[in-house]
């Protein structure tokens, strides 16, 4: 096992067949174009997960990758977490797209951006929340954490790769997405209104940021909107930023039932 500092560091290490193959499927419906350069097996699992490995061999041939087979000392040395089962893949960059023209967002969507999100975990937990919630896509600002992107997959069960994902700064976010007919909603305490009494519905950009920074002046004051989620006793604290993508996700999926 890693220490606890090098689960923050860079890296394309995929682990497990949960990010693996999520990463297999956004790549075969375009959303993404991470490539894929080795997948490792732990031989000793061979027998026991044969339709993992025969699926792996099918995509090895389709895709153009190497699968091979290792002992499972390798795997662990290699690996950060111990939930891998037996299967990690050494993988590439994914290019984002930068965000410049309002016609690249849905005009329908509904669309994330999380800033200042400082912990990879955090991060990839909120992104399980939202892709569950039915996101179109999230928006990130310059520095984010994809860059552990192994550590993000497997936090997020592999939604990370699955949802589209563009770059953009927060003033350029906030102007095209309001171009695009996006409201723009932050979550905040000051100026709100309960998100049980703002208008959630499509379409939207959600803007939800980490405990420590918060959002950036640049998109509260441009907020058509600033809700906060209420809570059932006095607590100073704030949620952490997994579970107010959470409960702020859910609230738009109910607002915009059909």
């Amino acid at each position: 096992m890693k220490k606890e500092y090098e689960k923050f560091a860079p890296s394309n290490l995929f682990e497990g067949m949960t990010s693996i193959s999520a990463l297999l499927a956004a790549r075969e419906a375009g959303v993404n174009s991470r490539p894929i350069y080795e997948v490792y097996f732990d031989q000793n699992k061979r027998k026991s997960k044969m339709r993992e490995y025969r699926f792996l061999q099918r995509k090895a041939e389709e895709v153009g990758f190497a699968l091979t087979l290792c002992d499972s000392e390798t795997i662990a040395e290699e690996a950060i977490g111990n939930t891998h089962g037996g299967i990690i893949a050494r993988c590439g960059d994914r290019i984002f797209p930068a965000l410049t023209a309002p016609e690249q967002l849905r005009s329908d969507g509904f669309y994330v951006m999380l800033e200042g999100i400082e912990d990879p975990y955090n991060f990839g937990y909120a992104l399980r929340s939202l892709y569950a919630a039915g996101i179109d896509g999230v928006i990130l600002p310059p520095r984010n954490w994809m860059s552990a992107a192994g550590v993000v997959a497997r936090a997020s069960a592999g939604a990370s790769e699955r949802l589209p994902m563009l770059v953009a700064d927060s003033s350029d976010a906030a102007a095209l997405a309001q171009e695009a007919g996006l409201k723009l909603i932050c979550a905040d305490k000051g100026n709100s209104v309960s998100m049980y009494d703002a208008d959630l519905r499509r379409p939207l950009l959600l803007v939800i940021g980490g405990e420590k920074r918060g959002i950036s002046r640049v998109l509260l004051s441009a907020a058509d909107e600033i809700v906060e989620i209420a809570y059932a006793r006095p607590f100073k604290a704030a949620l952490s930023a997994a579970s107010a993508a959470t409960i702020l996700g859910y609230e738009v999926m109910r607002q915009n039932r059909t």
